[in-house]
């Protein structure tokens, strides 16, 4: 939709300018705080399941225990990296996915790539439309939904998807994200993991959802 897609292009261009001092501080912080890289990048599934470099500001430190294992994600969050999640101000580098056509400002929260052969037919319908900064999921209750609601919020949003549906999103999404609403920091996947997307729980493994 080519009134999507500018309007994509307009608000990623405002927002960047309007939160640029915000990034530039944040990128400082999270460089004198937790070194180097400031960006965090991991592939996600895009539209129709292609994968693509999403970028975010890193709040966790890259700590190794003594054997080289990378730490667990609880023991390499920081104060500072915790705030940033809380504020959301460590997904506003997506607005480069955004321009990049990458990502939209409105659709389905890019999850990992190792849910990709996990979903039902009916789940994997997410993937019909580029994957949004904010979405329907995210301002109807953020982290207190399950993944099985969160995905049948992203299907109907797939199913009614208007310019109209993503401008009001849009607006609703400022006061929910400023007011830390529905944010959980160090939530554990199995705590909402209601239809068994997370492979680690078969093995007995647990993980926080600070990467997604």
């Amino acid at each position: 939709m080519i009134a999507k897609r500018i309007m994509d292009i307009v608000s990623a261009i405002l927002l960047l300018i309007v939160f640029l001092p915000i990034m530039l501080i944040a990128a400082i912080v999270v460089r004198i705080s937790m070194g180097s890289p400031v960006i965090f990048k991991q592939r996600r599934p895009g539209l129709n399941g292609r994968l693509f470099t999403l970028y975010k500001f890193r709040s966790m430190t890259n700590d190794f225990d003594e054997s080289g294992k990378l730490l667990l994600d609880e023991e390499r969050n920081t104060g500072f990296g915790d705030f940033l999640r809380k504020c959301s101000i460590d997904e506003l580098p997506e607005l480069f996915n955004v321009l990049k056509g990458d990502m939209s400002m409105v659709g389905p929260r890019p999850l990992l790539e190792e849910y990709l052969n996990r979903y039902t037919p009916e789940q994997a319908r997410r993937h019909e439309v580029r994957p949004g900064i904010t979405g329907l999921a995210q301002i109807s209750g953020r982290q207190n939904l399950t993944f099985g609601q969160r995905i049948a919020l992203d299907v109907f949003y797939v199913d009614h998807r208007s310019l109209w549906m993503d401008i009001k999103i849009l607006f609703m999404t400022l006061p929910k994200a400023l007011g830390q609403r529905g944010v959980i920091i160090q939530q554990e996947i199995d705590d909402v993991d209601d239809i068994g997307l997370n492979p680690d729980s078969i093995l007995g493994r647990s993980r926080t959802l600070n990467k997604q």
